[in-house]
């Protein structure tokens, strides 16, 4: 079995890293929630003059904006949650198709690092962006300072589902046309 993983190791251990980040963000969540919270409050703190300035100098809006900033920060930290348990979990089951799958070594590692590192800097986003948006007193702003980040992130996982659709496709359906409807598979292959 080992030998079958070669190709596609690296993207199926960041795949699961990437589950192993979800959990920990929901163990943190029951274990240190109002901390958590408490750091985004606290960057926000630091950046009032910004809030006041978005608000026209008006207290009770800068508050106001302030507290939704936050609340939707916190929503940030949880998708990073639920990103990287269900788009790790996914990678995890491509990589092992990928092992089994007939096709070019190359193609099946390339696919599994597109998704591996897709999957961990997809989730990574959500949690830098629920970090950062506090202290820029905008969610958008958190998101547009990491474009650079999400972008190639959110690309690698859809090239590395493309690719690794196209080799399962192609693995199922290889030779059916020449054996009369029962070949290809998903054989065992190096």
């Amino acid at each position: 079995m080992s030998q079958q993983l070669r190709p596609v190791r690296e993207g199926l251990l960041v795949g699961i890293v990437t589950v192993a980040f979800g959990w920990g963000l929901g163990i943190a969540f029951g274990g240190a929630e109002d901390y958590l919270k408490g750091g985004l409050e606290a960057s926000a703190e630091t950046s009032v003059a910004l809030y006041l300035s978005k608000s026209g100098g008006d207290e009770a809006a800068a508050r106001a904006s302030m507290a939704a900033t936050v609340d939707k920060a916190w929503n940030y930290y949880q998708r990073a949650h639920l990103h990287a348990g269900a788009i790790g979990s996914v990678v995890i089951g491509l990589c092992l198709a990928l092992a089994h799958v007939d096709g070019r070594r190359g193609l099946r590692r390339i696919a599994s690092l597109l998704l591996g590192f897709g999957a961990l800097g997809y989730s990574s986003f959500w949690m830098l962006a629920a970090r950062r948006a506090p202290g820029l007193a905008s969610t958008g702003a958190a998101k547009e300072s990491l474009a650079w980040f999400a972008t190639p992130s959110a690309g690698a996982l859809v090239v590395g589902l493309a690719l690794a659709l196209g080799l399962l496709v192609a693995s199922l359906y290889r030779g059916e046309s020449r054996e009369g409807g029962g070949g290809g598979g998903l054989a065992p292959r190096s």
